[in-house]
């Protein structure tokens, strides 16, 4: 019987079949690029408000503690939404007629709330709490970067699971004592890792890396 195929068949094939191998591995490898990318992630985006409000200059600039408009971040799940009130309590007095204020005013006429832009915004299957991260010593700029130095706020970190699973498998390496949580310049010390096993063992803090801690 006559030989149906030549032996640069074989070649072909093994050609054909090296580059389906390499542009499987390469579709892998940029969905997993793209899936980590400040365009997906939006990382570093500065996030366009209904009210241009800077925590440069409300916390870098004036000093306002972060549990003046994030009232619950102590003993919620959430850290809370500043109602229209706490910003006329300043804002009665202060820049009374800037337009730029003016949905503050509206707002506060009406009696309605400010619809916010989310900026870090994890998904509905994620359970997070607040209170536990900072009760436990986790400073807000672990998380948030340094918003004392942004004009407009964008998310400092991917807040991916694996992120998050480097500070769970090794919270020596981020928790601060309680009282400088809330401390946006807070530098970690030269014996960054000694204090934090010390402050581990004293908070009690376990390393849940279990899929229920976060999936519930």
């Amino acid at each position: 019987m006559a030989q149906i195929f030549r032996s640069v068949h074989n070649t072909l094939f093994r050609v054909s079949l090296s580059v389906i191998v390499l542009l499987g591995a390469s579709s892998l490898w940029l969905a997993g690029a793209f899936e980590r990318s400040p365009y997906k992630t939006l990382e570093k985006v500065p996030r366009d408000q209904p009210v241009p409000f800077s925590h440069q200059h409300h916390v870098g600039g004036i000093g306002i503690d972060c549990r003046y408009c994030h009232v619950s971040v102590e003993t919620s799940r959430f850290a809370g939404i500043p109602a229209v009130s706490v910003c006329m309590n300043c804002h009665s007095q202060i820049w009374a007629d800037s337009p730029a204020l003016a949905p503050v005013r509206e707002a506060s006429s009406r009696d309605q709330t400010i619809e916010w832009t989310r900026v870090n915004d994890l998904p509905d299957f994620v359970y997070f709490d607040h209170s536990i991260h900072v009760n436990k010593g986790v400073g807000c700029t672990t998380c948030h970067g340094r918003i004392d130095q942004m004009p407009l706020v964008w998310k400092a970190n991917s807040l991916h699971m694996e992120w998050c699973l480097e500070c769970h498998r090794n919270p020596e390496k981020y928790v601060r004592r309680r009282e400088d949580v809330f401390k946006v310049d807070w530098e970690p010390p030269k014996n960054q890792r000694e204090q934090g096993r010390a402050l581990v063992e004293q908070y009690q803090i376990r390393k849940v890396t279990d899929c229920y801690g976060c999936h519930r």
